[in-house]
């Protein structure tokens, strides 16, 4: 076949590229578009050679879509509007308006692409911006998404691929069952071998969050979903690792109850609790080796980066459905940047 003309919109650190090379899909990438100065010095570093618009995409006008000729496009909109813990504002939202731009543009293009895959969270499927053609109860921008879809004559396929709930009675056992599953790796195979004393949870926040705290181990086969808070916030944010695998988890938390401050956080240090490295969560969302950071990019602008980025891995698998096989434009709703 011939190689794919893409547009990569909403870039970011190019997950959407590193998915499209892992595909083996013939495709080049005629334009990616971002407005996020970090994300795009990332982007630079690890695709030099891709034209990179450093604009909005509202700043960009039917002629110069129509002049990049290209038929795939990639997306993965800002998902602010839709989280589970922001506003929910979704068309309220100013973050939507380059979606609804690109959506007033898509029936106006002078060729329609032939391929679309979005990717965006859970809680998309029921935000309007989704929805202007279905019930009220759903979302609008995905409603709106579908009504587009559909008055350009394209069929769609989605795919809410994400783990039980974290919140569920059942979650201990959901995280046995995992842990259990050797078809699953362990985090083990996700770890760098370099010094990571820095990474390690400073007293402070462990006498203050020890209760919060999800703690896995290098043996476990689960992860919580890293969120770009990861590294400046606890609660939600992403799993911590248990270095030292020979210290019982039950017995040093036990054994906290009655003591005074001093004591819990030398407690809580046997257990050598720290962060995971942004180099492990990238490697937990599938990005490949060779992937990189500039050095000047800061371990907290890592982490915000990653935290909005996707599972390479996830996305690679679709684009060979949506090509080799189905032949019709994907949407994904997706956690699946969590290793579950």
């Amino acid at each position: 076949m011939e190689p794919l003309r893409v547009l990569e919109l909403y870039s970011g650190i190019g997950g959407m590229h590193h998915a499209l090379r892992e595909s083996c899909i013939p495709a080049h990438v005629v334009a990616a578009i971002d407005v996020n100065t970090v994300a795009n010095e990332v982007y630079k570093h690890n695709f030099p050679h891709t034209h990179l618009l450093a604009k909005t995409i509202e700043g960009i006008s039917l002629e110069e879509f129509d002049k990049l000729s290209f038929n795939m496009i990639l997306m993965s909109p800002p998902c602010q509007p839709f989280t589970r813990i922001g506003l929910q504002g979704d068309m309220t939202d100013p973050r939507t308006n380059s979606f609804l731009y690109l959506l007033d543009i898509l029936p106006r293009l002078q060729k329609l692409p032939k391929y679309i895959l979005l990717e965006n969270v859970k809680g998309f499927e029921v935000s309007s911006t989704r929805l202007a053609a279905c019930a009220l109860t759903l979302s609008l921008s995905r409603g709106l998404l579908i009504e587009t879809l559909e008055a350009c004559g394209f069929q769609y396929q989605e795919f809410l691929l994400s783990p039980s709930s974290l919140e569920t009675p059942e979650e201990i056992d959901r995280k046995r069952q995992q842990d259990s599953d050797l078809s699953v790796q362990m985090l083990k195979d996700f770890l760098e071998d370099d010094d990571t004393d820095q990474y390690l949870l400073p007293p402070k926040l462990l006498l203050r969050y020890a209760l919060l705290l999800d703690i896995v181990k290098p043996t476990s086969r689960r992860s919580m979903c890293f969120t770009k808070g990861y590294g400046s916030y606890i609660e939600g944010t992403g799993s911590v690792l248990q270095t030292a695998e020979d210290v019982q988890i039950e017995d040093i938390y036990k054994s906290l109850a009655d003591l005074p401050p001093d004591e819990k956080i030398a407690k809580l240090s046997m257990l050598k609790l720290r962060y995971f490295t942004p180099r492990e969560i990238a490697n937990l969302q599938g990005f490949p080796p060779e992937f990189g950071f500039p050095e000047k990019t800061t371990v907290k602008q890592r982490y915000r980066l990653l935290g909005n980025s996707l599972n390479v891995h996830v996305v690679a698998k679709l684009l060979t459905v949506c090509v080799n096989d189905l032949e019709v434009p994907l949407t994904l709703d997706s956690n699946s940047k969590i290793l579950s």
